[in-house]
């Protein structure tokens, strides 16, 4: 059935667009995928055939596309997993599939691969669990271990739970990664869409530390005046 889900995949396959994919994810020499390649099959047709093959695919078969050197093989095994995990209503099926997930994690290694299911799995599976993992995580010299961490607690934020994004963002402020200062603006702002109090309490304590970037997104949709009056911190 693997086979199947591979065929599937390379019939969808677009060389010309590929092309253009890899210029956007950045897959030059000493950027971000270095050496990363596409099939440029677009996100809806990979879900569609997660769908259709997700329960007849096992895990042992996802190690097969641990290390595929295409971009949508990698990005499938990991829908597959998030597709697993939230039909499972076995609470120990859901404790296998997070721990390979985990344990799996750097092979989870582009900012699309990480966004689409670290809040999925890391944030379900721990909702009522210590969480003291994501503080691991933040503090990773891998990239995407640390987006992991903070992407992860965008499900917490949902639920109103700001205390661990917060703590995780303060662990983050000086990385030098502007995919990290992205990731926690997209966390601030998200707080600030369930409680402006919490995300102005955060700014007026760590306006000096946060980074231009991450300062502006969060901002963005302040009204001019109190955005004016951030942003003269970092003229």
């Amino acid at each position: 059935m693997l086979n199947n889900l591979l065929a599937e995949l390379r019939w969808f396959a677009n060389k010309e667009k590929a092309q253009v994919l890899e210029r956007f994810f950045k897959t030059w020499k000493w950027q971000y995928w270095e050496g990363d390649i596409f099939y440029w099959i677009i996100v809806p047709i990979q879900r569609t055939l997660v769908k259709k093959y997700f329960k007849q695919i096992n895990i042992e078969q996802i190690r097969i596309l641990f290390d595929s050197k295409f971009h949508e093989e990698r990005l499938v095994w990991v829908l597959i997993l998030v597709a697993k995990f939230e039909n499972s209503k076995d609470n120990n099926e859901r404790e296998i599939i997070y721990n390979f997930y985990l344990e799996n994690s750097l092979r989870v290694n582009n900012w699309d691969l990480v966004d689409l299911s670290a809040p999925n799995i890391v944030w379900k599976f721990l909702l009522d669990r210590n969480k003291d993992i994501l503080f691991k995580l933040a503090i990773s010299n891998n990239l995407w271990q640390r987006r992991m961490a903070i992407i992860a607690t965008f499900t917490f934020i949902r639920s109103w739970d700001f205390d661990d994004v917060i703590n995780i963002i303060m662990i983050l402020l000086e990385d030098k990664e502007d995919l990290i200062h992205k990731a926690c603006w997209w966390m601030l702002r998200e707080i600030w869409k369930r409680d402006e109090k919490v995300l102005i309490n955060f700014l007026d304590k760590n306006i000096t530390k946060l980074s231009r970037t991450t300062l502006r997104y969060a901002i963005e949709k302040f009204d001019n005046d109190r955005r004016n009056y951030y942003l003269k911190y970092k003229i």
